[in-house]
């Protein structure tokens, strides 16, 4: 099969042929449709995730078709088509496991990162951690909900009843909360780099009722605020812009320092938290509920081969929506 493959942190993707892996006990076989491209999978390439197992093949939204199953398989039959999360494995008896935290288990291991990823034409993965897609996305748009999508929305719940949200950082998982939010009875305001007037006007159109830089003080104090660039600047002025008793969420698995900031901005009963990972619950919760807003992707396309052009689009900010790889020239 064609894979792309990271061989050494701060190397580009390699093609490679490597064999058809085999499913063990428990898993499933799955041809990759689509595969999105997520900002973790930039963070693992670019070595500020340092435990990933190498080489490997990266990629954790994966939207495929089972093609065979392992000894053991009874959750899906050939020909299921299922997405894959990041969240591959857990031990399902730690301390966190058992009171439904699984996504702090310690023994976790995870799709592109522990595990090889949806960045070939086949993968393998535990039937466990696959979600049925549900019938009204096509291939292409249904990835992104599997982690820009899945750790929004836990994100989102973090913010518990705020009427007022603000989002920092407007890619993939901010294109899909806004929808999900506004389908709540939310406010929305949306932030971006300094001077993306791009990126603003996409967050107007998908009705934000204020979008500006991160720089930029709102017009009204937020109730809460969820950051998604994965910049420690962000922290403290986001925390400026929250009301007393208001919650800033940090939403990404990988951040620049936090600069020092003063208690006052802090103090008030604000809260400052992060989102590990995902649960099976969330996944579960979430499928369930995009089809109902409706969830609209906006995708931008590229062929397996031009993984390394998709990774730079996305570190440079180039990507409105999401970007997503295409290996079945079928899909739609």
């Amino acid at each position: 099969m064609k894979a792309m493959i990271l061989e050494a942190p701060g190397q580009p993707l390699r093609e490679a042929e490597l064999p058809i892996p085999e499913p063990d006990t428990g898993q499933v076989l799955i041809r990759v449709h689509t595969c999105g491209v997520c900002r973790t999978d930039l963070h693992i390439v670019d070595g500020e995730l340092r435990q990933p197992k190498l080489p490997l093949v990266p990629g954790h939204q994966i939207v495929g078709t089972v093609s065979a199953l392992g000894p053991g398989v009874n959750r899906f039959a050939v020909g299921d088509r299922v997405g894959v999360p990041w969240l591959g494995y857990t031990c399902n008896h730690c301390r966190y496991c058992r009171t439904q935290r699984e996504n702090l288990c310690d023994n976790a291991t995870f799709t592109g990162y522990q595990i090889d990823g949806g960045y070939a034409e086949y993968t393998v993965a535990d039937e466990h951690f696959c979600f049925p897609i549900p019938a009204g996305y096509p291939d292409l748009q249904a990835a992104p909900l599997l982690c820009a999508g899945l750790i929004g929305y836990r994100a989102l719940m973090m913010t518990g009843d705020a009427e007022r949200l603000g989002l920092y950082g407007f890619g993939a998982a901010a294109h899909i909360v806004i929808q999900t939010a506004r389908h709540q009875g939310r406010q929305v305001f949306g932030f971006t780099r300094p001077g993306d007037t791009e990126g603003q006007q996409f967050a107007r159109n998908l009705g934000a009722v204020w979008a500006g830089g991160s720089n930029e003080t709102p017009p009204d104090l937020l109730d809460a605020a969820i950051i998604f660039a994965p910049v420690g600047a962000l922290v403290p002025a986001a925390l400026r812009a929250i009301a007393k008793g208001g919650t800033v969420v940090c939403a990404g698995i990988h951040m620049s320092d936090i600069p020092a900031f003063p208690y006052e901005i802090l103090w008030g009963e604000r809260v400052l938290r992060s989102v590990a990972n995902l649960t099976r619950r969330d996944g579960e919760e979430f499928l369930a509920l995009a089809p109902q807003i409706p969830v609209y992707t906006q995708v931008e396309p590229f062929p397996l081969t031009a993984a390394n052009d998709a990774l730079a689009a996305l570190r440079h900010g180039k990507i409105q929506g999401a970007a997503v790889l295409k290996l079945d020239p079928q899909c739609a």
